[in-house]
């Protein structure tokens, strides 16, 4: 136990021109990029929800990332919370 990293799980929502820009798919990118797991997914409302999962250097590298998104889209806002749960996910996709 002891040699196993921290495990930070976050819930984060994005709002702007977040749909139909690709980004999702690049989200999913940029995750297999930095190592993070968990999903991203489409909102009805517009927005993109992700939960993201990995090193606490993991996490806020897709945080960062995520409040730019891929070339097209316009973040207005982000937000996140931290999540306690006890699921670990294997790899990072669309849902």
């Amino acid at each position: 136990m002891a040699n196993e990293p921290l495990i930070e799980t976050v819930m984060v929502h994005v709002r702007g021109k977040v749909q139909g820009v690709g980004f999702r798919m690049a989200t999913v990118r940029r995750a297999h990029m930095v190592g993070a797991t968990g999903w991203v997914q489409n909102r009805t409302d517009g927005s993109v929800e992700a939960l993201v999962q990995g090193t606490p250097d993991q996490v806020d590298q897709m945080l960062e990332w995520m409040g730019k998104g891929p070339p097209g889209a316009v973040v207005k806002e982000i937000t996140s919370h931290r999540e306690y749960i006890d699921k670990r996910y294997r790899n990072f996709q669309q849902l």
